[in-house]
């Protein structure tokens, strides 16, 4: 008996606005579920598979931006530039 093939399509839509969501909060996270969307999306071609890769490759990409500048300001911390800035 032949198995029928799952729809990854609404998964994919659903974990691309997850990456997105959480890019901001979470970026490692962020970045996870953009490329878990990104492969699901690559699997179905329906409409809504494709909207989950558009959006999973959104997330990548805010996901990363984020993570650079989190690790620019802790290195920029760690240098020494940011010591003499007030955080209470």
């Amino acid at each position: 008996m032949k198995e029928k093939k799952g729809d990854n399509g609404t998964p994919s839509y659903v974990l691309g606005i997850a990456s997105i969501v959480l890019a901001f909060f979470e970026p490692v996270a962020g970045i996870i579920f953009g490329i878990i969307a990104i492969v699901l999306g690559n699997k179905n071609k329906s409409k809504m598979g494709e909207r989950g890769k558009k959006l999973g490759i959104i997330g990548l990409i805010i996901g990363i931006i984020i993570l650079l500048i989190l690790i620019l300001a802790l290195g920029l911390w760690g240098a020494g530039t940011l010591q003499n800035f007030p955080i209470e």
